[in-house]
């Protein structure tokens, strides 16, 4: 870096808005399930960008498209037909193996505001007026959820250090106990429209969703009418060792009304997706509509969302997680992985499923939450010091989202680096 330059640090505290607490490394490169710093230190990335890096880092077929499809093409806008987001639609219905179809975005909040709208669009024209005429509107979600940074997102977010400082909210979110369906069933009233729900949790600490209450809930939907709409941004498309996140978990036939994508769908290049059911219901007029056929030109949309490069990637991504067997990979390191981690000193409980994993410290390790910080962000930044990444979720837990294609070895030097972290940090 030439001397007159100014540091990155410096860059950052002058020029960018300070809506992160980042911490002190400036990365500068990455390969497989490392990256390395400006000093030239070497870190195992067991964040992976927060479950994006689904390939790690520089994959050479993601280099590949990205390439090929620069050369040719990178924006149009969706004014036009492009090749690319018409075959990744059809690939992502044929992974969800049920008819529907995809609105692209560039993020998980967009993702989550589409499906959002939907369900408005949906309580408006198709579900039944209230008494008083007024649509249906309201969505239940659930405590511990995170559903996007958009004043919608936070809104239907059941946590509040999200939502401080920005009230007033978007009215119609009701949030109830995760996994307990007597309060759902409690909750839906003539005004209920759809419900949210994470089939696992990530930010709130790695909770999964039972069997029972997805199958629960979706037979409260078919019964009330509503909308059952999955958040599978963080666990979706292979990070749980399925494509479905949700079929993971349930063990009979279950179909979603839609599902939210983004994060690993393109491996660290920018998109969002929403795939919605086909499925038939009748407007106020009486007129036949399919759900995925609700949102007419001109009632939602996107200027970057589904591009020929972003497109082009995530197939890329896609076929890769297919040729590779990284499904299969997936569930097999992860349940090594929560074997290594259950076994350490301090660890209260390995939560998860495939390569999702939340690590709960035990309370020994509360004394640690001083001075503002929480026990398991001391304990991060102690393991990226020995050059470990990983990422807190919650005071007590820590999150590790390792590539899908992470080996082995990598994970038993992970396990390793926590275990020293760990004891180097504990309190005596």
């Amino acid at each position: 870096m030439p001397t007159d330059e100014p540091d990155t640090r410096n860059l950052f505290e002058e020029f960018v808005v300070p809506t992160y607490s980042r911490y002190d490394v400036v990365l500068v490169r990455g390969r497989g399930s490392r990256v390395w710093d400006e000093e030239g230190k070497e870190y195992l990335d067991f964040g992976a960008g927060i479950a994006v890096s689904t390939l790690g880092h520089a994959h050479p077929r993601m280099i590949e498209a990205l390439d090929r499809q620069a050369r040719k093409l990178i924006h149009t806008s969706n004014l036009y037909y492009t090749r690319p987001q018409g075959e990744l639609a059809r690939k992502l219905v044929e992974l969800v193996d049920v008819q529907g179809k995809v609105f692209f975005s560039n993020s998980g909040a967009e993702a989550n505001e589409a499906a959002i709208k939907l369900a408005r669009k949906f309580g408006n024209e198709c579900s039944g007026p209230l008494k008083n005429g007024s649509p249906k509107f309201e969505i239940l979600t659930f405590h511990r959820s995170f559903h996007g940074r958009t004043i919608a997102g936070i809104s239907a977010t059941a946590q509040e250090k999200i939502k401080e400082g920005f009230a007033p909210l978007l009215a119609g979110f009701k949030h109830l106990p995760f996994n307990e369906l007597a309060a759902v069933e409690k909750a839906i009233t003539g005004e209920t429209v759809a419900i949210l729900i994470e089939p696992v949790q990530g930010e709130g600490g790695i909770y999964p969703a039972s069997n029972e209450f997805l199958l629960g809930l979706r037979r409260l939907c078919d019964h009330h009418g509503l909308l059952l709409m999955l958040d599978e941004i963080q666990c979706g498309l292979g990070r749980l060792g399925n494509w479905c996140g949700w079929k993971e978990i349930v063990k009979e036939e279950l179909v979603p009304d839609t599902i939210s994508w983004a994060k690993g769908i393109g491996g660290g290049f920018p998109l969002g997706a929403t795939w919605i059911r086909k499925k038939p219901i009748h407007s106020f007029t009486g007129a036949a509509v399919d759900l995925c056929d609700l949102l007419k030109p001109g009632t939602h949309g996107t200027t970057y969302g589904g591009t020929p490069l972003a497109c082009a990637t995530s197939l890329a991504v896609l076929e890769t997680i297919e040729q590779e067997g990284l499904l299969q990979h997936a569930r097999n390191h992860g349940d090594y992985a929560k074997k290594q981690l259950s076994a350490l000193p301090g660890i209260k409980e390995v939560r998860g499923i495939g390569l999702m994993l939340g690590i709960e410290l035990g309370e020994e390790f509360a004394p640690l939450a001083v001075n503002g910080k929480t026990p398991s962000q001391v304990i991060v930044v102690r393991s990226m010091q020995n050059g470990l990444l990983t990422v807190p979720a919650g005071p007590s837990v820590i999150r590790w989202l390792p590539p899908l294609n992470v080996s082995r070895t990598d994970i038993d030097e992970a396990v390793s680096i926590l275990a020293r972290s760990l004891d180097e940090i504990r309190p005596r």
